[in-house]
């Protein structure tokens, strides 16, 4: 258990975090949620227990389909109560209330420690993981555990590769660089011939600048709540400044813009070949082509290489995004709240639904491992087989990180100092020693014993 302060001021920020109180759907009023008159699909079997679930991806009616139609014995009802930030806010609403929360909630990677803190989702170590453990790798377990315990089933994940257009390359003649080095080489060899940037370093995407501190080896937290309070932050180390320290150089060089990614701006730029490359994840291909790319002049220009490494003989995949279903504590039957978290979008059928419309990745080895799969011909890729080249190989490797219940204000420091990087205002070490004061007070201010 948490100190008392710790769980106390973890709540205060959750909840300082959430938007204006408004009631949450599919709950029965007292906890969990057996009601089923909230649902959004269809009850196939109106005799069995019900479990309700939150969840906001595009297709998740018909996976809910899918499970009811194969499970006799519970049925889930889904709802759609927004997506990420929206679902969040009235999650917490119901956690500070003390009702009105879903048995089953969809939550991404990083934000399950700061749930957990709040004692809001369980442990689901002993309610079925040991009989699905196998299906996943050690990354996708690791992104939903919190200490020893079991916080989430695993959904899907976005291993990062660089989308490249391969008009631009064949234009000034260069080929996929594979190391940080040769990124920075051929960067400039553009530049210096007239074409475009190479890249964005994007002060709104602190999930993937984290991510590259992970590939340089950096171990940016340590978090077990079973420590009574303690956290270690290790935001400065070598690792993370020379992490820095490249981007602003590159910054610096003019080799990369700073524009926000995910505006209708930054879309346009990447439609009109403003930038030849874009370091993203597995998930990409689906967003860009929702966004319009893809379709018009620069329909049949892109492909995918592995990211770069620092270190090619000792490369480290890395990840952004992916999601989970988590059980919330106010669930009334949690073995069976549990049973739909590890089933739901884990029958075939839903999974190939899934990857075959670019709506997820899946981790679930079971399609990872399998030759439809790997094979696949991507469209956005012009055919190029990228599952087998680039995000498979990236997904088996990639070994996980540490998140911790400060998620969300590190983000938001890490987004002031990448700002302060690309105007100029601080180098990347001196970057990396502000977010370490800034955190470290902040952990302190909490209740935290910064070790």
């Amino acid at each position: 258990m948490k100190t008392k302060p710790v769980l106390a001021a973890i709540t205060m920020l959750a909840v300082a975090g959430a938007l204006a109180a408004c009631t949450a759907g599919g709950g029965d009023g007292d906890g969990g949620g057996g009601d089923a008159s909230n649902c959004s699909n269809e009850i196939k079997n109106p005799d069995a227990p019900v479990v309700t679930l939150w969840a906001w991806y595009p297709n998740s009616e018909a996976v809910v389909d899918n499970f009811n139609e194969e499970n006799d014995d519970v049925q889930v009802c889904w709802t759609n109560v927004g997506a990420g930030g929206d679902a969040y806010d009235k999650f917490q609403t119901a956690i500070s209330g003390g009702s009105g929360a879903p048995d089953v909630m969809m939550v991404e990677a990083d934000r399950i420690a700061v749930f957990q803190a709040q004692d809001a989702i369980i442990d689901l170590s002993d309610l079925g993981y040991e009989d699905v453990k196998d299906n996943f790798g050690e990354g996708a377990w690791k992104d939903v555990s919190v200490g020893d315990g079991i916080y989430g089933a695993p959904i899907d994940g976005g291993p990062m590769g660089m989308i490249y257009r391969t008009d631009i390359f064949e234009q000034y003649g260069i080929t996929p660089p594979t190391t940080w080095e040769e990124f920075e080489a051929t960067a400039q060899t553009v530049k210096d011939a007239g074409g475009p940037v190479f890249a964005s370093f994007a002060a709104n995407q602190p999930a993937a600048v984290t991510a590259y501190m992970y590939q340089n080896g950096a171990e940016p937290f340590e978090y077990d709540p079973a420590n009574e309070g303690e956290i270690g932050i290790n935001l400065n180390s070598p690792e993370i400044k020379e992490v820095l320290d490249y981007w602003a150089g590159l910054v610096q060089k003019d080799l990369v813009g700073t524009e926000d990614q995910f505006t209708p701006e930054y879309i346009a730029g990447v439609i009109g070949g403003d930038y030849a490359t874009y370091l993203s994840a597995a998930w990409a291909p689906g967003y860009l082509q929702g966004a319009g790319v893809g379709e018009g002049a620069d329909a049949g220009v892109w492909a995918a290489a592995p990211l770069p490494q620092w270190d090619p003989a000792n490369p480290i995949a890395i990840n952004w995004g992916g999601s989970a279903f988590s059980v919330s504590s106010q669930a009334d039957d949690p073995e069976l709240a549990a049973k739909v978290a590890f089933g739901v979008y884990a029958d075939q059928a839903s999974l190939d639904e899934g990857w075959q419309n670019q709506i997820i990745f899946p981790l679930n080895v079971n399609v990872l491992d399998s030759p439809e799969f790997q094979d696949y011909e991507v469209p956005f890729f012009s055919g190029q087989q990228a599952n087998k080249e680039v995000y498979v190989p990236a997904a088996n490797a990639y070994k996980g990180m540490t998140y911790t219940p400060l998620g969300q204000f590190y983000y938001q420091t890490l987004t002031e100092q990448i700002q302060n990087i690309n105007d100029g205002s601080a180098t990347g070490s001196e970057a990396a020693d502000a977010l370490q004061e800034a955190v470290v007070a902040y952990a302190e201010e909490q209740g935290f014993t910064v070790k």
